[in-house]
């Protein structure tokens, strides 16, 4: 279990929030989690990657579509949830720079599980490069949950610099969410890295003034 207590995130948070308040920007400010390990060689010790699904949605403006069959696509254009179907994948016709494009534009990919073995011969690597592969879905399976579901998936990569960060909320959701998201994020990785001393602390992004200010 985290050494961080549930009383100081509470409060750092709300020094977060009300910094947030004292300026009017057009946009949402994203709350990113930034943890630096100490004791941590990466050229020694494993790699860590893992994720977990927060229980409260960061990113609800998280672009995700559908790679479909055609009753997935039907689905998905009901619920206004973007999609291409397997003509759309073909007229990609492999080409490295489209298919770089298309990762690009989406944040996340959901695929019909009868496509998703397809997938890298219409495709080629290109997905899996970006980190991207899509997530497969069965036509008993909720779409919009199955994209919220990719929206509150975080990602922990620790590569070769000791930091690791993470989107774990923004302005506009409530205290009590964002303790919840936390909270989670930090004990996920307490428990799957208690071998090292970590620091953790957030910060709100952008930050216009460049720095990057401690909290807990």
């Amino acid at each position: 279990m985290s050494k961080v207590q549930v009383p100081a995130v509470r409060e750092s948070i709300r020094t977060v929030l009300k910094g947030s308040q004292e300026k009017d920007r057009k946009f949402t400010e994203t709350i990113e989690l930034q943890i630096g390990l100490k004791n941590y060689d990466p050229q020694r010790d494993k790699r860590f990657s893992g994720t977990v699904k927060l229980p409260n949605v960061p990113r609800p403006k998280m672009s995700v579509a559908i790679l479909g069959d055609a009753h997935d696509c039907d689905r998905a254009k009901e619920i206004g949830l973007e999609f291409m179907s397997v003509e759309d994948l073909k007229k990609l016709n492999k080409n490295k720079k489209l298919i770089k494009k298309l990762a690009k534009k989406y944040d996340a990919f959901l695929a019909s599980e009868s496509l998703i073995k397809q997938i890298p011969r219409l495709l080629g690597p290109g997905l899996h490069k970006a980190g991207k592969f899509p997530t497969p879905v069965t036509h008993n399976d909720d779409l919009n949950a199955k994209a919220d579901e990719l929206r509150s998936t975080i990602k922990f990569q620790l590569k070769k610099v000791l930091c690791l960060g993470v989107a774990v909320g923004h302005v506009k959701m409530s205290e009590d969410e964002l303790v919840a998201n936390i909270m989670l994020s930090i004990n996920f990785l307490s428990e799957n890295q208690r071998n090292f001393f970590y620091f953790p602390y957030f910060f709100l992004v952008p930050l216009s003034n460049g720095n990057l200010p401690k909290y807990f």
